[in-house]
């Protein structure tokens, strides 16, 4: 008959009595899964358990009678339940998943509209198993068999702002880079994903180990992210740009708001930077005098009380706005305590016993100290955070680390004579000063006579005041091991009261040459870097650009210096550039005299006619150096 419905055989009975249970802990386990958390194996096993009891349950306490099922879930499950009976009334079914979900689609809700249903009849619901057809036709309920195959695979999609999300979205942008290499590292993943994701890659949240970071496992074994190298890089598959993409079309929705926080901020930076550039007088009626003198003992900035920034004067002179830093942490005073780091070289390998000596004196003068693997120097201090232990947690959150601005090369006499001949100390000098710390230490250590040493004790001696003098390093001489260890103590206790009352500001590498540490919110605060960022960018093997090669190249040869092969790298920063130049000189008298005026230096000397012939001999000469 048109226009009716007729009824085929019922419903059958749904294959889990509890489908609003399934599905919170199906929902779970998605969440957990996404944030890369083992939770989410908790849930598969109590949904496994689930499935197979035969029976409604009417809340989550009686479920814990269930394998897998503990006091977590069974309350998760209540308060659930709860919110459940509250947005749809107390007498809201629980076992039919197609009434009582708020999750049910709006096309099946459209449907049941549609359809066309005489009075007095009963027509059954339909549910996810059960297609609705037109009003002209009958209801078929298709087989199980049939429901098991329509059944798709569900696709992987990341949550909003997790980190997942943020690993791929920050990946997909670096390869639109056009001097991208095709990978990042570990330091530049999580530095750039940082923005995208709500949670920090870093610090684990107080209630769980895991970090932000812990979700890149799940990428790598979905197939969207590949690790490759030593130390690790990480780039996306074919698969995985594919969603990248996806995800950046609706990152891209929101760029406007993003845009009006960032105005927002550099608002608020702007309003600082003209407190602090404001010049105060109360006593003498808001006259304008340099703030350098309203502050005692010469410091270039004051503190303000809430009534101070009342009728402030700012000067109208306009001036260069210098760069605001902006941290991804901060350490307060008492947040934080000094250590000395200490290579592990100094205390493995050569002689053990004059080594091991150096970590007993240390021990007996009561030093904070840890043994590490450092890149570059042999000492040097951190700010280390003061982390409590979390209850119910195994081990206590990793502490957050900033590398003070010292770092100490320890040398013996010996040693330093041996360093020459193979050419490690002009490396090493020059590793110090580009690691980005900004006092350089020479500790060097006198042993025994130098008089039966392979250099001249009169050459050594010249080297060191070279150091000092040319290279700008400080120099701290010391008898034996034991006045060693007393200077590193007397260090560490200086800077342990240096930085009692210090608000620590962290940045990275990058943004350390950006920084003008003069400029700061406030008097007492320093902008340091990370020990991550620190370690990571010093170590001596890593990959290297065609600049740092040219680098080291230019540094084998006699008379090139540190500061000379930096010189010659800002006008010329790659090899081919500089032979091209030499090729555009006209006679081989213009190459030879190219590089002689570059300046260098402190005092900006010319790098000289006779080390620029030197250079055009070896770049220009065709066949073998005579």
């Amino acid at each position: 008959m048109p226009g009716s419905v007729h009824i085929g055989r019922k419903r059958p009975v749904p294959t889990c009595p509890n489908p609003l249970f399934l599905q919170w802990l199906s929902e779970w386990r998605d969440a957990a899964a996404d944030k890369g958390k083992k939770t989410q194996f908790v849930y598969q096993k109590a949904i496994s358990s689930l499935k197979k009891y035969p029976l409604p349950l009417r809340n989550g306490k009686e479920a814990k009678i269930l394998q897998n099922f503990g006091d977590g879930i069974c309350k998760m499950l209540d308060d659930k339940l709860a919110k459940h009976y509250a947005e749809h009334g107390p007498d809201a079914p629980i076992h039919n998943l197609a009434v009582s979900s708020s999750t049910a689609s709006s096309s099946s809700k459209k449907k049941k509209k549609n359809l066309k249903q005489p009075e007095g009849l009963l027509v059954a619901q339909p549910t996810d198993d059960i297609s609705v057809p037109d009003s002209d036709s009958e209801i078929t309920v298709p087989s199980k068999k049939k429901t098991a195959t329509s059944k798709k695979p569900r696709e992987y999609v990341p949550q909003k702002r997790s980190g997942g999300y943020a690993v791929l979205l920050s990946l997909f942008q670096d390869s639109k880079n056009l001097n991208s290499r095709g990978y990042l590292t570990k330091a530049e993943l999580q530095r750039s994903a940082q923005s995208f994701c709500d949670k920090s890659f870093s610090m684990p949240d107080p209630a769980s180990r895991y970090t932000a970071w812990s979700s890149v496992s799940t990428l790598i074994q979905k197939n969207l992210v590949i690790k490759t190298h030593n130390p690790a890089r990480y780039s996306l598959t074919e698969k995985g740009l594919e969603l990248a993409q996806k995800l950046e079309k609706g990152e891209q929705m929101l760029m406007p708001t993003i845009e009006e926080k960032e105005l927002d901020s550099s608002r608020e930076a702007k309003e600082r930077e003209a407190f602090c550039s404001a010049v105060v007088n109360q006593e003498e009626g808001r006259r304008n005098i340099p703030l350098s003198e309203s502050c005692e003992g010469g410091e270039q900035f004051a503190t303000y009380s809430s009534g101070d920034y009342e009728n402030v004067t700012v000067s109208s002179t306009e001036v260069e706005k210098p760069y605001q830093h902006l941290p991804e942490y901060t350490l307060e005073p008492g947040q934080f305590d000094i250590w000395l780091c200490v290579d592990f070289i100094e205390t493995t390998g050569g002689s053990t016993h004059r080594k091991q000596e150096l970590v007993a004196e240390l021990k007996k003068n009561g030093v904070q100290f840890d043994v590490r693997k450092l890149h570059v120097g042999d000492f040097l201090w951190t700010a280390k955070e003061k982390v409590k232990p979390v209850p119910g947690q195994l081990r206590a959150p990793s502490a957050r680390e900033m590398v003070l601005d010292y770092v100490v090369e320890r040398k013996r006499m010996d040693d330093l004579c041996s360093s020459i001949i193979d050419g490690r100390f002009r490396e090493q000098k020059f590793r110090m000063k580009r690691c980005g710390l900004r006092n350089p230490i020479y500790l060097v250590e006198d042993y025994g006579s130098a008089q039966h040493l392979s250099i001249p004790e009169a050459t050594l001696q010249q080297a060191i005041v070279n150091t000092q003098v040319v290279d700008g390093f400080f120099i701290k001489r010391t008898r034996d091991v034991r006045e060693s260890a007393a200077y590193l103590t007397i260090m560490t206790r200086y800077l342990q009261n240096l930085y009692s009352d210090k608000t620590l500001l962290s940045c990275t590498k990058e943004e350390e040459a950006k920084c003008d540490r003069t400029f700061l919110p406030c008097a007492d605060s320093c902008v340091l870097m990370t020990f991550g960022e620190f370690n990571e960018g010093a170590v001596k093997n890593k990959a290297q650009t065609v600049k740092e090669v040219f680098a080291r190249q230019l540094m084998q040869i006699s008379g090139v210096s540190g500061e000379k092969a930096a010189a010659i790298l800002e006008k010329y920063s790659t090899l081919a550039s500089l032979l091209d130049a030499y090729k555009a000189c006209s006679s081989a008298e213009e190459r030879e005299k190219l590089l002689s005026n570059i300046k260098c230096g402190k005092l900006q000397r010319n790098l000289g006619p006779a080390l620029s012939k030197t250079l055009s001999q070896l770049y220009c000469t065709e066949g073998e150096l005579s």
